[in-house]
């Protein structure tokens, strides 16, 4: 019979397919500039690469998340690692536009599978105390491996051109597919010490958005998803069009400063809002307002800035405190459902923090810098969406302190 994973170890091998995860989908911000002269595009058809991903990544997320609690998570997981990085490696075959767009298609789906189900599997192997912790360590793999994209994709691209960006960054997933299928899984709701309350149903699903709490923190999310998914698309853009860096200056700057600011912003959020919730109930609200609130007005100063220091400095500033929310959103997200549909809550969360946030942001950006001749002017709309999702998580806050 296969053995079990250690909760260490299995935190440690998601974390790091993870880490892939977001090298995989953060290639094509490095090498932006390079893929419109190839294909000969405007910032609109720029900005669809990003919509077209996110149409697959959402699209077959819910159909995931009803998979997830129901069959064995480990052979979805397997799946979903195989097809992202086989996408990934097909992007740099691409012959044409089209091509290029369905091989992200396949990427997204591949990571619809992975980024549903694989918190599923965290909340039933750690309790609620440890929880928030080991989601926020599994999360970090967003800066880190975002910023591992950007730095490497741009050195890939410099070297050996941009097609060999995308084939070096997906050939590893395509080995580590098979890492966790010969252990055992831990059963639904074995963390809390008791089984699942049966399969759902599609009406427990229509009723996810019933729950006040969840639907909070889930619209909070879609308006911070919203501004961070066409600010990581753009952000080295950004800098080389209005501040005239080099293309990839621009993209180191921002894969270091990401990884710097999203180790330390995740990190500090996620383990100081473990300690705030031990103190208040609404702690992990408090955080993500905090997280939204902070990081709005410095995104605002940024873009607006006439000197290059100064830009990079609110850049960064604001980074740090996006990152602040990482590990308490997908906590509250998991716990504020019952426990036979986490995976269908984190599904249901990915479908409209895409389908209604970054789906559309990046393509927005990109057709107002071409109608305001302004790619400054059109990043402006970003620190708006973070107004909205501050206010919105800072009402869930008001909320729980009320019923406590």
């Amino acid at each position: 019979m296969n053995r079990s994973l250690s909760p260490f170890w299995t935190l440690f091998i998601l974390t790091g397919l993870n880490l892939f995860n977001y090298l995989d989908r953060s290639v094509v911000p490095a090498v932006l500039t390079d893929i419109k002269t190839h294909f000969e595009l405007n910032d609109g058809q720029l900005g669809r690469i990003n919509t077209i991903f996110m149409l697959g990544y959402f699209l077959t997320s819910p159909i995931f998340g009803y998979l997830g609690d129901r069959v064995t998570r480990k052979w979805l997981i397997a799946a979903g690692i195989f097809v992202w990085s086989l996408g990934t490696v097909l992007t740099g075959f691409a012959g044409s536009f089209a091509m290029f767009l369905v091989y992200r298609v396949l990427v997204g789906v591949g990571e619809a599978s992975y980024a549903t189900i694989s918190p599923s599997l965290i909340s039933d192997t750690f309790p609620s105390k440890r929880r928030n912790n080991a989601l926020t360590i599994f999360y970090v793999a967003i800066p880190v491996g975002s910023a591992l994209g950007y730095m490497l994709g741009s050195i890939m691209a410099h070297h050996w051109g941009w097609r060999w960006a995308f084939v070096w960054a997906g050939l590893p997933g395509l080995l580590l597919a098979l890492v966790l299928l010969p252990f055992r899984e831990p059963t639904r709701g074995a963390a809390e010490g008791e089984s699942h309350a049966g399969h759902p149903t599609l009406a427990d699903l229509l009723r996810l958005f019933r729950l006040p709490d969840y639907s909070l923190v889930v619209w909070g999310y879609t308006a911070y998803t919203f501004a961070l998914g066409a600010f990581a698309v753009w952000g080295p853009a950004f800098l080389e069009r209005v501040h005239q860096m080099p293309k990839q200056s621009a993209a180191t700057f921002f894969g270091a400063t990401l990884v710097v600011t999203g180790l330390v912003g995740t990190m500090a959020g996620g383990f100081a809002a473990t300690a705030w919730r031990k103190r208040n109930p609404s702690g992990y609200a408090w955080m993500l307002g905090l997280s939204a609130v902070l990081s709005a007005p410095l995104a605002v100063a940024a873009f607006v800035a006439d000197t290059r220091t100064v830009s990079m400095t609110c850049l960064a500033g604001a980074m740090l405190f996006i990152f602040l929310c990482t590990g308490p959103v997908n906590t509250l997200i998991l716990e504020t459902v019952p426990l036979n549909l986490r995976a269908s809550a984190m599904a249901m969360s990915i479908f409209c923090i895409h389908l209604f946030g970054d789906l559309w942001s990046s393509e927005i950006v990109g057709r107002l810098s071409d109608h305001w001749g302004s790619l400054q002017k059109a990043v402006m709309i970003l620190p708006a969406a973070l107004g909205v999702a501050a206010a919105l998580w800072i009402a869930l806050a008001l909320k729980t302190r009320r019923l406590t």
